[in-house]
């Protein structure tokens, strides 16, 4: 066994002292796939597809952007699989995995956070243009690969499906390329048609209020959490059948986590505070006891 066989079959817990209203609340434990988060299910996804249809070989340079963990994820599995990778990151990732992408191997381009979709600056903008300029270098994009869905659609869906012994009224999920809750919902659909899909979005994110008016709004804000929230709706990303969004502020997320670590004693990222936040939202607004499930990504 190598570590990438370690990806998936998460742990999953209940949160039995954080206030879920009349519900339960069971959180599917993703920091404990090797690289730490959600994403190493797609890392390996796309590149396992891009090798299956001859874009990528041993040695090739992946170029990829990231505002959260999936560069990590990118990096266990090139480095393990004999990739070369380079990150476009924006500046406000953490110098924590800035610093861990480094000693993974990955080489980082740093580009601003204050510029929207369009700006040569822009991280997937300058991604892209890294890629198309730069010989043999394959732009993984995460942002529009079906494969990504499909890891979540394939694996994460018909785990937790499992895990809740097939009992399961609402699951909650953020949106940073949407991989996930569009994954999510292809799998449900099929599974358990009557399980309600719910977003969880950064206050300033687009979103919520995309859900709600079916246009994206033109006043994009801005927000700490890492990893999800978006200015635009990702091609990847398929949010026809979210019934509810929850558009969850900064400090909200952030008391969140603080509670759950000293409730529930799980370490958990500015992301999963949203998802958790928004969990807790619903699970209260509820009148009937249901089982709800959300991601520590």
């Amino acid at each position: 066994m190598n570590v990438l066989e370690l990806i998936g079959n998460t742990p999953l817990v209940e949160a039995k002292r954080m206030d879920a209203g009349p519900c339960r609340l069971f959180l599917k434990l993703e920091h404990h796939n090797p690289g730490g988060s959600i994403k190493d299910r797609i890392a390996r996804s796309m590149i396992e597809d891009a090798e299956r249809e001859g874009k990528i070989r041993p040695g090739s340079l992946i170029v990829e952007a990231t505002a959260g963990n999936t560069g990590l994820g990118l990096a266990l599995v090139a480095a393990l699989e004999g990739y070369r990778l380079l990150i476009v990151v924006p500046d406000k990732m953490s110098q924590e995995k800035i610093f861990h992408l480094r000693a993974m191997g990955a080489q980082i381009v740093m580009t601003r956070s204050d510029v929207t979709k369009g700006h040569p600056e822009y991280y997937q903008d300058r991604a892209a243009e890294i890629a198309r300029t730069t010989p043999g270098a394959y732009y993984i994009n995460q942002f529009a690969n079906p494969a990504n869905p499909r890891a979540h659609e394939e694996s994460t869906g018909p785990e937790i499906w499992a895990q809740m012994h097939h009992d399961v009224d609402a699951v909650v999920a953020g949106v940073g390329t949407g991989g996930t809750i569009t994954g999510l919902s292809r799998f449900f659909a099929h599974a358990s048609p009557e399980t309600d899909i719910v977003l969880a979005d950064p206050a300033g994110s687009v979103l919520t209020s995309y859900i709600k008016t079916g246009k994206v709004a033109s006043d994009v804000g801005s927000w700490l959490v890492e990893g999800i929230g978006e200015d635009f709706i990702p091609p990847v990303c398929d949010l026809s059948r979210v019934k509810k969004a929850y558009s969850i502020p900064d400090a909200e997320a952030f008391e969140v986590l603080r509670k759950l670590l000293k409730t529930e004693g799980i370490m958990a990222g500015t992301s999963s505070g949203t998802l958790i936040a928004a969990a807790l939202r619903y699970c209260r607004e509820q009148t009937q006891p249901r089982r709800v499930v959300t991601l520590v990504c």
